[in-house]
């Protein structure tokens, strides 16, 4: 029996609904950024347009459009969609699914789309649930992450589907999106409230690429304000400082150690710098970049400059000793100095070549105690 009041409910909900949820695009048309993925040619536009989807992966930082694209696909296809998030579902509800997809198809009454929030919430155990169903298209899978999808989802289930890769919107499109929220009725056109373009600019700036970010910061300065006119003042109290994407427990942990080390090895300082500073504004642990910097001295400067262990060992030393925020100066001093140094990989590959050696061929009989002045005769060489 339909609900008598659910126009009312439905006005109550919108009321506490965010900006960023009440102007979520509708369309394809709507959507923006992602034209690396969403031109006319390109393949996830054609399969939204031509209703013809296959289970696919969106993969990408916060507020980039993952949750948007799955909202837009549910507006344009004909199938059954049926949308949560992977925290709250359990195995239960997934075999649920699954079965009411089966009598769907079964009774010619259409396809299945299951969207899965935060799918990296979702145990491998649990994604297993779905390969059968996803393999014989009895279920088509949507799954967003803001996690590698190589570390957090089934290789079995990745194999089965496409991955789409989110990029963050830049600060041209995120300015534009406010521009277009300030307008719409849907957004807060209604208000007839003005804002500087040096309030859109710094929004823009600060969003990092994130627009649910950026109209969070609108819906505040708004909500906030008393007058119709937000200025540059009010929209830098809207919004925190920007955040630093890094997760100590994730890939992106050893990708800004990666990136670090390469800027490193090719001497750009800055660069090195820049990665080192992105590291300990996002609290990672200075022990940590010290380890990875004593490997450093080792494998890519060794002999070229024997004092970089040296540096490295007293700098570790002091960021022991002393913790931060004051060892940072040391972190700084360490890494310019390694930059700055001479390379080379002699000693390292001489080690590895030896002991490749020492495995895979033919044994040298070490002499005994008794034998101690005779040389065994080692017929490779390593370091010249």
């Amino acid at each position: 029996m339909p609900n008598l009041f659910s126009d009312e409910v439905k006005k109550q909900r919108d009321k506490v609904r965010p900006l960023a949820d009440r102007f979520r695009p509708r369309t394809l048309d709507e959507v923006v950024g992602q034209k690396h993925i969403l031109s006319e040619s390109d393949l996830l536009s054609r399969m939204i347009m031509s209703d013809s989807l296959s289970s696919a992966i969106f993969w990408g930082p916060p507020g980039t459009g993952k949750t948007t694209l799955a909202h837009v696909i549910a507006n344009e296809t004909q199938a059954h969609f049926k949308s949560y998030n992977a925290a709250m579902i359990g195995v239960a509800d997934i075999r649920q699914i699954i079965e009411e997809a089966r009598t769907r198809i079964e009774q010619n009454s259409g396809r299945t789309i299951l969207f899965l929030d935060e799918i990296h919430r979702f145990s491998r155990s649990q994604q297993d649930v779905l390969l059968e169903a996803v393999e014989q298209g009895i279920l088509i899978l949507i799954g967003a992450t803001t996690e590698n999808p190589a570390y957090t989802i089934n290789n079995a289930l990745i194999s089965r589907s496409t991955l789409f890769q989110l990029e963050p919107l830049t600060e041209e499109e995120i300015a534009s999106l406010l521009r277009c929220a300030l307008q719409e009725h849907r957004g807060v056109g209604a208000l007839e409230v003005q804002v500087t373009d040096e309030a859109i600019e710094h929004w823009a700036k600060l969003a990092d690429g994130d627009a649910r970010r950026a109209l969070n910061a609108l819906e505040i300065a708004i909500g906030s304000s008393k007058e119709k006119h937000i200025d540059l003042e009010i929209a830098q109290q809207s919004i925190q400082k920007k955040a630093v994407r890094y997760d100590r427990h994730g890939d992106g942990h050893y990708d800004h150690a990666s990136a670090l080390i390469k800027s490193v090895r090719v001497g750009d300082t800055s660069g090195a710098l820049y990665w080192l500073a992105c590291m300990l504004e996002a609290g990672e642990d200075p022990r940590f970049i010290m380890r990875r910097m004593s490997i450093f001295a080792s494998e890519d400067i060794g002999l070229a400059d024997p004092r970089a262990m040296e540096q490295a060992a007293s700098a570790w030393l002091i960021v022991e000793r002393v913790g931060m925020p004051e060892c940072q100066l040391t972190l700084s001093q360490l890494i310019i100095y390694l930059a700055q140094a001479p390379k080379s990989r002699a000693a390292y590959n001489a080690i590895l070549q030896a002991r490749d050696d020492v495995k895979n061929k033919r044994s040298v009989i070490a002499p005994t105690d008794h034998d101690s002045n005779i040389l065994p005769t080692i017929t490779a060489t390593y370091f010249t």
